[in-house]
């Protein structure tokens, strides 16, 4: 049988979530369609950031996917998904910009980036001890107190990262405004789109602290009754 408080604290952000993804995709589309007026490729506009902010050493390849843009620090490479490498769009300027507002940040020590990489090896672990967690919970119930236990340190490990994560995104989409105004890629009313694909974006670190924090607290609560 089902807690209640599952439908009180789980169900709600299960729905943030799909809203979120939902949000981003709906973002992302509408603004892949718009071209910008400077014709700079996402590529282009990655090296410009970082050369101005005078980062060195850094790879900007392009990667299979949709969506898979990401800043590798360890590697120090800056991965673009194919249609973010070469398009041209608002939106693939807003992403790979973002990405490189990822590589300044490890260029100038940015603290909470230096905290989130640190985090990285006891997340992972985390993430894959769930799983067990949850069937061992499922099959043993109230004798598995232990997986419930268990449970309660993996989503406390998940929800600092995740809290961690929020300022190094935020962040990172800041400085991607900020360099693409500066440096002239987009103009002043081509911002709007830019910031709506960011923000929608943003929107998805945000349910994925709230899902870990309520995950964590459901089952503090459900151990104590």
């Amino acid at each position: 049988m089902i807690h209640p408080l599952f439908f009180i604290l789980i169900i709600p952000t299960i729905l943030i979530a799909i809203y979120a993804q939902m949000r981003v995709s709906s973002a992302y589309n509408k603004n892949a369609r718009i071209g910008s007026r400077g014709r700079i490729t996402g590529y282009e506009a990655a090296q410009a950031i970082m050369r101005r902010a005078g980062v060195r050493g850094v790879d900007i390849i392009p990667i299979r996917g949709h969506l898979t843009d990401h800043y590798d620090p360890t590697r120090r490479r800056l991965a673009l998904s194919e249609e973010n490498f070469h398009g041209t769009s608002l939106a693939a300027l807003g992403v790979a910009a973002h990405e490189a507002g990822h590589a300044i940040q490890h260029h100038v020590g940015y603290k909470a980036l230096k905290a989130r990489m640190a985090l990285v090896p006891l997340t992972s672990i985390s993430s894959q001890i769930l799983p067990f967690v949850i069937i061992g919970g499922f099959f043993f119930g109230a004798a598995g107190g232990i997986f419930i236990e268990i449970g309660i340190i993996c989503y406390f490990i998940l929800t600092l990262f995740h809290l961690v994560t929020l300022p190094v995104e935020f962040d990172a989409s800041r400085r991607a405004k900020v360099e693409l105004a500066g440096l002239g890629i987009i103009e002043r009313d081509e911002m709007p789109g830019v910031s709506e694909t960011l923000n929608a974006a943003a929107l998805t670190y945000v349910a994925a602290f709230l899902s870990s924090l309520m995950w964590m607290i459901y089952l503090i609560l459900l151990r104590r009754n």
